[in-house]
């Protein structure tokens, strides 16, 4: 994986302890979430699928019926340089929960089905200048 991109996400039991992290409110958890991004569009985009994933942790837990403890999300890539497309994100998450590994692989099969921002990505998307 290309990792010239890479940001980092983290809530609950697993946020960053790195002075350089910036902290945000979070619907999800009491403590807010802790962002580790350079201030790039690359790291922009790929922070916004990591948000994405973790948000969707959180939600579809809730509707398993699974506590969760803390995430932390992982996002990287890269771009061709000549166009500017982007050569893929890959992303990897750990979950801090006391529920059965079958669980949380199940969560984790179910959030990258339904997370919306990589799907947006996925899916591809028209972007333009309206002014």
């Amino acid at each position: 994986m290309d990792s010239r991109f890479e940001v980092a996400v983290g809530a609950g039991t697993m946020m960053s302890a790195s002075g350089t992290a910036v902290r945000f409110p979070h619907r999800w958890t009491p403590g807010g979430v802790t962002v580790e991004a350079d201030f790039t569009g690359g790291h922009l985009l790929h922070l916004a699928a990591a948000g994405c994933v973790l948000n969707d942790v959180y939600r579809e837990a809730a509707a398993l019926g699974i506590v969760v403890n803390g995430v932390r999300v992982t996002a990287a890539g890269g771009f061709d340089t000549a166009t500017w497309q982007s050569t893929g994100i890959g992303y990897s998450v750990e979950v801090s929960s006391d529920a059965p590994a079958g669980q949380l692989a199940r969560l984790l099969e179910v959030v990258d089905q339904v997370a919306e921002i990589p799907q947006a990505i996925r899916a591809g998307a028209t972007v333009r200048r309206t002014g």
